[in-house]
């Protein structure tokens, strides 16, 4: 019996060194990542505080141009992320950084409406599979018991994005006018060059599967790998099936999609819209006291994040911890469209921040509850490239009720109530359910 109670306390302790180093070796790389990416998914709204008027851009053009890049994205998702779980994510994350930084820079280059949104477009190409590539490479590498942390600390990259972007993206649009070109354009410039940086160290840091890790023991390796396959053996024995077209065909991936677009229509919403909504609040902020103003509900969210995903794999409860955020976020939204005063209004704002971004990290542990395998693959990047038509819907419907009222107040109350229903799908979710 104490023979047996050593072994196991011995692989308890490798167990948490393991999942110690993985954490360690990988997550603040992806983190990194992440932050490079999504700055230069929504620097597009910083841009803009100088971009449109000196390209004749209006509310609802700004709108659109801002959701073209999810067109292209939605479209080559799902054939990326099989690739990448065919041939790994150090080639293909690679393959997918480097572009996405040139064609980043080349925006600066842009001369009007047309140039803008075909480069939009083409970044929305570049780009797509690289954040379900990731969200799929961390299930290669954690436990579902470990996941929603593992993915809340990857995704914590979507506040700090904001929170180092903000107050760069606008000391650039306010000091940097080197050579007599725009700072807008210099913008554009300085912020592609990380990517095309980072995706070359990727190539030389990234190891594609636990047992080609050779930063791990032997003993560590083994643990790893035997823990992931009991998972997903235990997966198949529930699974009715397991490749790209039943995941296809599983309603349960539909459902998901849904819930994800909502929550990315007010993600993208407020994201590309919040500096001119800051400059509204107080006309006389320059670019660089808005960028710093900005900083605050993306600092808030980032460690409301981090908490709520901590406790949600402490109570191995997802669907709630899913479905409560968009709550909060819808009454956020919907509260600094209806409140006249500018702190109140901000205030709300740093609410409806916290409610969007607290739901990803228990969001995304509900697809590993019943994929597996090239399904996985299929899944994970169906929910997000459908979900993500969500980045087109927000800004666009923004845009267009800022055209036709004149004020930001309906795009925000409109994008709130998406929230709302994001929160009743959430919480009507079953995801452990087997198709019928």
């Amino acid at each position: 019996m104490n023979r047996k109670v050593f072994v196991n306390t011995a692989r308890d302790e490798i167990g948490r060194c393991t999942v110690r180093k993985v954490a360690v070796r990988l997550l603040p790389f992806l983190f990194i990542l992440y932050v490079i990416a999504f700055l230069d998914r929504v620097n597009f709204g910083y841009a803009a505080l100088g971009m449109n008027s000196a390209l004749g851009i209006s509310a609802e053009i700004f709108g659109l141009l801002s959701g073209i890049f999810f067109i292209g994205y939605l479209l080559f998702e799902v054939p990326s992320n099989l690739i990448l779980q065919r041939i790994g994510a150090r080639i293909w994350l690679t393959r997918i950084m480097i572009p996405w930084g040139i064609v980043v820079i080349v925006t600066a280059a842009a001369t009007d409406i047309i140039h803008l949104a075909a480069l939009r477009f083409i970044l929305g190409i570049a780009e797509a599979g690289f954040f379900p590539g990731v969200i799929l490479y961390i299930t290669f590498w954690f436990r579902k018991k470990d996941l929603a942390q593992a993915v809340a600390l990857f995704m914590t990259a979507l506040a700090v994005s904001n929170i180092i972007g903000a107050p760069v993206s606008t000391y650039i649009l306010d000091n940097i006018h080197w050579l007599g070109i725009e700072s807008w354009r210099w913008l554009f410039i300085i912020e592609g060059l990380p990517a095309i940086v980072l995706g070359i160290l990727t190539w030389f840091y990234l190891t594609d599967r636990p047992e080609d890790a050779d930063w791990l023991e032997p003993q560590e390796k083994a643990w790893l790998k035997e823990e992931l396959d009991l998972e997903r053996e235990e997966q198949r024995n529930v699974c009715q099936g397991t490749g790209m077209w039943a995941a296809i065909a599983d309603w349960r991936i539909w459902y998901l999609s849904l819930i994800y677009c909502t929550v990315t229509i007010g993600l993208y919403g407020l994201g590309f819209w919040m500096p001119q909504i800051i400059r509204t609040l107080n006309p006389d902020f320059s670019n660089f006291e808005i960028g710093l103003v900005m900083m605050i509900p993306f600092i808030a969210a980032g460690i409301a994040m981090i908490a709520w995903c901590r406790h949600s794999d402490a109570t191995r409860e997802r669907r709630w911890h899913a479905a409560l955020p968009p709550l909060a976020g819808g009454l956020g939204l919907a509260g600094a469209g209806l409140v006249s005063n500018p702190v109140a209004a901000y205030l709300f704002l740093i609410l409806a921040t916290i409610g969007i971004y607290c739901t990803f990290g228990p969001f995304w542990t509900l697809p590993a509850v019943f994929l597996v395998g090239t399904g996985a693959a299929t899944g994970i990047a169906l929910i997000n490239s459908i979900g993500n038509a969500g980045g087109f819907i927000g800004p666009a419907l923004v845009g267009f009720l800022v055209q036709i009222t004149g004020s930001m107040n309906a795009g925000l109350i409109a994008i709130g109530i998406c929230l709302f229903l994001g929160r009743i799908l959430a919480a009507s979710t079953r995801p452990e359910e087997k198709t019928s």
